[in-house]
């Protein structure tokens, strides 16, 4: 199987500091791939490479078997790629329908739409209400509020709905239970298995221990800037993954991909 989104020897450095260093990424179709490393290890700028954010010195990245530079992050979602940062990337003020449609709005048919600009509201409720009503977002029941006015795990839940909504080709989860509490959390996994069932394949970058072997089907461990394994959670303990990620310990040869 061919992963639907790679990279080769990514390198990004800002003056002295190598933030990548040659690093390696494969994603495959339909799965999680959790992302886990100490901080500072290049977690960070490894996923700004993959969603358009940051322009690696060095590497190439591949979606679908074909070599992609994006520009921006635009041109990363253009082609399919949608990123949950961890700040969300919400507007508190704006309703929920507003937000999930943020720099994508529906215009109206004909000469007021074209010209006056003027906006399908309509239309983009039913698409909002329906996308929540996938993925099981029900407590939410009125999409006209305002997202200052919910709870930290309907947030959450706006912000991947609107991920799962557009991202044709891969969803990336940037720490999506960093500040919620232990039901919130259990809303988030879920809706993180539910889209996982629609077949989009997933990148989870937590370090929730925990949270990575329940929901993860492999495990990229990132250290020093680059991949250092490559692990399966049902064949490793929590104990392993972190001694691995910190350098305590060394990943089998076969799952080690710095050799």
């Amino acid at each position: 199987m061919e992963p639907i989104l790679s990279g080769r020897g990514l390198t990004k450095r800002y003056g002295r500091v190598t933030a990548m260093d040659a690093c390696d990424f494969d994603l495959y179709p339909g799965e999680i791939l959790a992302v886990i490393g100490d901080n500072g290890a290049g977690k960070s700028t490894l996923i700004k490479a993959l969603s358009g954010a940051v322009r690696p010195d060095e590497g190439e990245i591949r979606l679908d078997g074909k070599p992609m530079s994006y520009a921006n992050p635009l041109e990363a979602r253009e082609h399919g790629i949608e990123t949950v940062y961890q700040t969300l990337a919400l507007s508190p003020a704006l309703s929920i329908v507003d937000n999930m449609f943020l720099g994508r709005e529906i215009r109206a048919e004909g000469f007021a739409g074209k010209y006056l600009r003027k906006l399908d509201k309509a239309a983009m409720r039913r698409f909002a209400r329906e996308k929540l009503s996938e993925l099981g977002l029900m407590t939410i029941q009125n999409i006209d509020q305002a997202v200052e006015t919910l709870s930290g795990g309907q947030r959450q839940g706006v912000a991947v709905a609107r991920a799962c909504a557009f991202g044709s080709k891969v969803v990336i989860l940037d720490e999506p239970t960093a500040a919620l509490g232990v039901k919130e959390s259990r809303r988030v996994l879920d809706l993180i298995l539910d889209v996982k069932k629609r077949g989009l394949p997933i990148v989870l970058i937590s370090h929730n221990m925990p949270h990575v072997f329940e929901v993860a089907d492999r495990i990229h461990v990132h250290r020093l800037g680059k991949r250092k394994a490559v692990v399966d959670p049902k064949k490793h303990t929590m104990s392993d993954a972190v001694a691995m990620m910190t350098g305590a310990m060394e990943a089998p040869p076969e799952e080690r991909t710095d050799n």
